[in-house]
C-alpha cells in the first residue's frame, strides 16, 4: 500500500523527483558545503535602496553590441601587446637577388611577435568570422522574408569561409611549413 502523500498527489511527486536534474547542492562531500557556507555563513549583504539617476538611461542593445564587437577585436588583434611592445607597423625585408627592399606585413618564424598590420587584418578576419555566424543566426529567424533570409545565410557562409581561408593563410605565412 502506497504512503498517504502518494495517493493525494498520484505519486506524481515520487516521479518528478526523480526526474529533475541533479542540484549543485545535492553533493555528498563535506568539504564542499564547509567551503561553501562556512566562509559566508555569518555575513549578510547590506540591503540598499539604490536607484539610477533619472537621466541615466540604459544603452541601447545595439550600442552595447557594438562596444563588445570593438572589444573584441581590440583583444584579438593583440592591442595591449601592441601598446606595451610598441612593434613596427610594418617590417622589411631585402631580396638577395637583386638588393631591393620590400615591404612584410607578417613577422615569420616569431609566433609570439607580430607588426601592427599582421595583428589588425588577424583581428579583422576573427570579426568577420563572427559576425557571419551572427548573420547564419539571423537567416533562421523565420518572421523574415525568404529573399532576405537567403541573404542572411549567403553572406554568413561566405564570410565565414573567408574568414577561415584568410586565417589558414595568415597561419601559413607566419609559420612556413605548418599545417602542409
Amino acid at each position: 500500500m502506497r504512503p498517504k502523500s502518494d495517493h493525494a498527489s498520484g505519486g506524481r511527486a515520487a516521479t518528478a523527483s526523480a526526474a529533475s536534474p541533479p542540484s549543485e547542492f545535492d553533493s555528498i562531500d563535506p568539504i564542499l558545503h564547509l567551503l561553501r557556507f562556512l566562509p559566508y555563513g555569518f555575513l549578510r549583504p547590506p540591503h540598499l535602496r539604490l536607484k539610477l539617476p533619472s537621466s541615466l538611461a540604459l544603452p541601447s542593445p545595439m550600442t552595447v553590441f557594438s562596444l563588445v564587437l570593438l572589444t573584441y577585436f581590440a583583444v584579438v588583434s593583440g592591442l595591449v601587446y601592441d601598446v606595451i611592445v610598441e612593434p613596427p607597423g610594418i617590417g622589411s625585408t631585402q631580396d638577395r637577388s637583386t638588393g631591393t627592399v620590400r615591404p612584410v606585413v607578417f613577422l615569420p618564424g616569431r609566433v609570439n611577435g607580430q607588426y601592427i598590420i599582421e595583428g589588425l587584418s588577424s583581428g579583422f578576419m576573427f570579426v568577420l568570422g563572427g559576425v557571419g555566424l551572427i548573420l547564419m543566426d539571423l537567416a533562421l529567424d523565420r518572421n523574415r522574408a525568404r529573399s532576405v533570409r537567403i541573404s542572411f545565410a549567403s553572406f554568413g557562409i561566405s564570410a565565414i569561409v573567408i574568414a577561415y581561408a584568410m586565417s589558414m593563410l595568415f597561419i601559413r605565412i607566419k609559420i612556413p611549413g605548418y599545417l602542409w
